[in-house]
């Protein structure tokens, strides 16, 4: 009976040496990246083209921020949020929806490539690039020839 209490003293004296880590471990960082709708690869300059985005989760950590930029490696255009909000090259904007629209306005006659950037508060970075060929807007023609009559047809 002696050796049980001993023994039972000495196993609560050493868990209180051991103790508990009472500090809860909660996961902040969650995977996550951008997905879109299709979206049109032809572009006139002038016009603009609808890029429909869903940021996808793998987590929820309620204090994760989200932040948006873009970077336009060639051609010219501006990009605007569904806010009106024209979004300077490499410069970031608070994301305060996972599912939102932007918007690709062309200003040049060549290809346009443009990289759209995700990043949050834990410094992980997702990116997606758009890349647009120039639609100059006419048919092109089939056959040979230019397309005129000669003085002596008929009809």
């Amino acid at each position: 009976m002696k050796n049980t209490i001993i023994i039972s003293i000495v196993s609560v004296v050493s868990l209180l040496f051991v103790g508990c880590n009472d500090k809860l471990n909660v996961q902040q960082m969650y995977e996550f990246s951008l997905s879109t709708l299709p979206v049109q690869k032809t572009i006139i300059s002038g016009k603009t083209v609808e890029i429909r985005c869903q940021l996808n989760r793998s987590g929820k950590y309620k204090d994760a921020i989200y932040t948006i930029g873009y970077f336009q490696p060639e051609g010219k255009g501006v990009l605007k949020n569904e806010n009106g909000i024209v979004f300077v090259p490499n410069d970031f904007y608070d994301l305060d929806n996972e599912t939102f629209r932007l918007f690709y306005t062309s200003s040049c006659l060549v290809q346009q490539v443009i990289e759209i950037t995700i990043h949050d508060n834990f410094n992980q970075e997702f990116k997606l690039s758009f890349s647009f060929t120039n639609d100059s807007g006419t048919v092109p023609r089939t056959g040979t020839g230019t397309g005129r009559r000669t003085p002596n047809s008929t009809n």
